[in-house]
Formats: C-alpha cells, structure tokens, sequence
C-alpha cells in the first residue's frame, strides 16, 4: 500500500468586499492590534491591489499594496497562524513584487516589527534591506514598539 498526499488547491485572486469577514477573523487571530473592516474597505474602494491566497476556497493569506509615484508599499502582509511558515508569505510578496514591475515602480517599501524575526528573514531573502527605523510606530500592550522600514529595489 501507498500513501498519496494529495495537494490542496491554491490560487492567488484579488479580494474584494465580499471577503471582509474572512480576513478580519483571520486579522483577530494573527494580531493583537488588527486592521479594521473599515481599513480594508477603504483600500478596496480606492483601488489598492489587494490580493488573496486560497487553499481549497478558503483564504489563508492576503496582502495590501498601495502604488504611487514609482513606489510601492505593502501596507499588510497577513497569513492565518496555523498556516504559517509554509511559503506563503514568500508567494504573496512575490505576487506584489510582480504587480509593482508591471507598474513600473521602483522600490518596494514595507515596515514590520523588529521583534517579527521571521519576517524580516523572508524579506531578507527576497531582496528587502533595512533603510530607516520609524519610531514608536506600533501600538504594543506596553506601550509602542519601532518599525523597520525595508526596502527592495526594482530600478533596472
């Protein structure tokens, strides 16, 4: 006897409305301080590219990207904790790196805790380094922590 593992079916898509409860449960989870439904909706209503990774029609990952002016900025990076560590993060910045050099855009910025080491181990592997600290950025339950800014460039 074999044993076959069979693969889930994933695919990236871009999110709209009708996703809203599905992220903000997977926000509450992976965050003590999440974005708001409010949040999200105005990202959507004004065009942002904001996309979903899906296993087997349900969403695990998701990300939100503003472009502007040659730049690029993920603004959220989320995927459910349970299914972190599994490559996903990497598929979804992948997907913005990919939309920002359709754009046309430059550099890509993120900020992310100092304290979220695996994240920022993923960003150094694709190409993010750090050029700034934003001080006092993120609300903590103690107070506030920093926020490295990151960067990858695009430029040819």
């Amino acid at each position: 006897m074999s044993a076959v593992f069979k693969q889930p079916d994933t695919r990236m898509r871009p999110l709209s409305l009708d996703d809203l409860n599905e992220i903000m449960e997977i926000e509450k989870r992976a965050y003590e301080f999440p974005w708001s439904a409010g949040i999200f909706s105005d990202c959507l209503r004004v065009g942002y590219c904001c996309w979903a990774y899906e296993e087997n029609n349900q969403i695990i990952g998701y990300g939100v990207m503003s472009v502007a002016a040659g730049e690029a900025h993920i603004l959220n990076l989320t995927v459910q904790p349970d299914s972190q560590r599994r490559g996903i993060g990497e598929k979804l910045i992948k997907q913005f790196v990919q939309l920002a050099q359709r754009y046309e855009v430059d550099m890509i910025l993120l900020e992310v805790r100092p304290s979220n080491k695996a994240a920022i181990s993923l960003y150094a592997k694709l190409g993010f380094n750090e050029i700034s600290v934003r001080k006092a950025y993120y609300p903590t339950v103690n107070g506030r922590e920093d926020a490295l800014i990151l960067a990858c460039s695009l430029a040819q």
